[in-house]
């Protein structure tokens, strides 16, 4: 009887386990998750869930008469203890399980404030899992003043949601602008002026040198001498790789679980997907924090259990709503040095990322459309002239008869 032991049980790891048994796997399968909840979705919590658009049962990716109709050992609010690669074998709190395959799926864990500048005083918060959001929900009434840290996406879109509620919102990005890791200065601007007109306050360039209170935050202090009265703070500065029992598993570890192009980690029968596995892509090694990217690389590591030999070939997109805007992005834009602008000046704005005459990434907003097409010629590689992308004239679907 083969065991296939899943640690972690998030979109990854439901993902895996699903596709063995959809694959035809009728062996033992045990997915072990930290939480309380079963596997749900995340990005709907610093969005729809947050802003009360979506019920609970809603996040979750199946009921959880699912993992037992399929005959899954759904381990819950379950820590691991260790992981040891020879004797495979999982140490949980009072048992040991055994396993012929173990799939990292353990994900990443958000970046804290430190302690020292009051990161640990009550009222602040970060936005990773059910819990945090759960947590920070009665924050949000209509005139409080919620402080948000970073700039990225998951700062963004806590920012979208306090001031659809009635809050008032200030946003600090020590960088020079928003997105600056993530995006173009052109998806900067756009953002910036999409919040500035819905009344919030982005400080760039700015960074936050310390909160105080007792015990709960009630101030900030910002550089430039310039202090704050706040009620709440949302802390939005990164993610880290979950790798503390890969690292004391003795796996090999390069910004995240380094996998080979079949998912496979450096211990036997030890496999890795997700937002904690880094994977070979073209020339480099890249670490993917996206669902599409979780779901597909866990799916060929489930196949790829079962004897496929499958390369992972990642399709990178992503996606963030912010107010009535949906941002879809299509590619990788490492790299880029011309920006290509289609505005058809209703509404529908797409940004096109090329290296010299190859097209890299495409950033769209309420522009469907453009971002289709866009994912699927870089999908193909193929790379429409910038004039072509550029003049409105072209029926943004010829550019795929190219």
């Amino acid at each position: 009887m083969t065991h296939v032991v899943v640690i972690g049980a998030g979109q990854a790891g439901a993902a895996c386990v699903a596709k063995l048994r959809a694959k035809g796997f009728e062996d033992e399968i045990t997915l072990i998750g930290a939480e309380i909840a079963p596997p749900y979705q995340r990005p709907p919590l610093s969005k729809k869930y947050l802003l009360g658009d979506m019920d609970l049962e809603r996040l979750y990716l199946r009921p959880e008469s699912y993992y037992a109709d399929q005959n899954i050992s759904l381990r819950l609010g379950t820590a691991v203890q260790a992981i040891d690669t020879v004797a495979q074998t999982v140490s949980l709190a009072e048992e040991t399980l055994s396993y012929d395959h173990l799939v990292l799926t353990t994900g990443a864990s958000p970046i804290r404030l430190p302690a020292a500048i009051g990161g640990d005083l009550d009222g602040v918060y970060t936005v990773r899992n059910l819990a945090d959001v759960d947590a920070m929900t009665p924050e949000f009434g209509e005139g409080r003043h919620v402080l948000i840290v970073g700039g990225g996406y998951i700062g963004l879109e806590a920012a979208a949601v306090a001031a659809s509620k009635g809050l008032k919102v200030t946003l600090v990005e020590m960088s020079d602008r928003i997105l600056q890791r993530v995006a173009a200065k052109e998806t900067s601007d756009y953002f910036r002026a999409l919040h500035t007109s819905h009344g919030v306050e982005i400080l760039e360039g700015t960074a936050l040198e310390s909160l105080s209170g007792d015990t709960r935050v009630t101030s900030a202090k910002l550089s430039g001498a310039r202090e704050l009265s706040v009620d709440f703070v949302i802390v939005g500065v990164g993610i880290r790789p979950e790798t503390a029992l890969a690292d004391a598993a003795g796996l090999t570890l390069d910004n995240g679980i380094a996998t080979d192009d079949q998912g496979r980690a450096s211990a036997p029968s030890v496999w890795s997907a997700g937002d904690c596995a880094s994977f070979p892509y073209k020339d480099t090694r890249i670490r993917l924090e996206s669902v599409p990217n979780a779901i597909d690389q866990a799916e060929v590591v489930a196949e790829n259990i079962l004897g496929a030999e499958k390369t992972y070939v990642a399709k990178p997109w992503f996606w963030s709503d912010q107010y009535d805007v949906k941002l879809q992005i299509a590619g990788l834009n490492t790299g880029f040095d011309t920006i290509v602008t289609r505005d058809s000046g209703t509404g529908a704005t797409s940004f096109w990322y090329y290296q010299g005459d190859t097209l890299l990434a495409v950033d769209a907003m309420n522009s469907p459309r453009d971002y289709m097409v866009g994912k699927r010629l870089i999908e193909g590689g193929k790379s429409p002239s910038r004039d072509m992308v550029a003049d409105l004239n072209t029926d943004i679907k010829d550019l795929m008869r190219l």
